[in-house]
């Protein structure tokens, strides 16, 4: 399936402006889902995304230097100036990822639906995922597994979980007891390298194991 890139980044801009302006969020407060950050630095990296890749500072992209130098020039930006800054370039990324090569651009399409859903659980608000992104993503995070399996010389396997932990779990939301819980149709074992694009979590989350999906 497909769906439109600006359209699904630009509701997820307004969700996560709205989530933390209304929830009473404390910038300090630490994201479970992302240890490392609080409030503040995972806004500090999304809009930051936004402002490089409309300015051309890609250089690095999506490497950990790239991103930890978002967060480092936002030191000390309160969340609503990181909003203020996120309403002029989110536009602009809009407008290209709705334009006719805008799929180059579409990780950050899951970049941004990973830290609403990261934000959320922080805030104690429900795991919910637009059905539609879901889709799109879990597809897309499927074709992309069964891509670095074969660049790793391993055995077609076939993986049965919900989209939602596919989502979840690929962006490294999920231990390695919880995919290797997943039904499989081979030793998961030689595949979970292959599996996780950014890490994995030592402990649960325990946001449970699927979305309540939003229209």
């Amino acid at each position: 399936m497909t769906i439109d890139l600006g359209v699904a980044y630009g509701a997820a801009r307004v969700r996560i402006c709205n989530l933390v302006s209304t929830a009473g969020a404390d910038g300090h407060m630490v994201v479970p889902a992302s240890p490392a950050w609080t409030v503040q630095n995972v806004m500090a990296h999304i809009s930051g995304i936004a402002a490089d890749a409309t300015s051309g500072n890609m250089a690095g992209a999506p490497g950990e230097e790239w991103t930890a130098a978002q967060v480092a020039r936002s030191e000390g930006k309160s969340v609503p100036d990181l909003i203020a800054e996120w309403e002029q370039s989110g536009p602009l990324l809009e407008a290209f990822l709705s334009a006719p090569g805008g799929e180059l651009a579409s990780a950050a399409v899951i970049d941004i639906h990973t830290h609403e859903a990261d934000l959320r659980h922080a805030l104690g608000a429900p795991a919910s995922v637009p059905a539609d992104f879901l889709q799109w993503a879990a597809a897309t995070l499927r074709d992309g597994f069964v891509a670095a399996v074969a660049e790793a010389g391993l055995a077609p396997v076939e993986v049965a979980a919900n989209d939602f932990d596919w989502f979840r779990g690929r962006l490294g939301r999920r231990t390695v007891d919880e995919v290797r819980a997943f039904t499989w149709s081979l030793d998961p074992a030689p595949y979970l390298d292959s599996f996780f694009i950014f890490g994995r979590r030592d402990v649960p989350l325990g946001e449970g194991g699927a979305s309540e999906n939003r229209e």
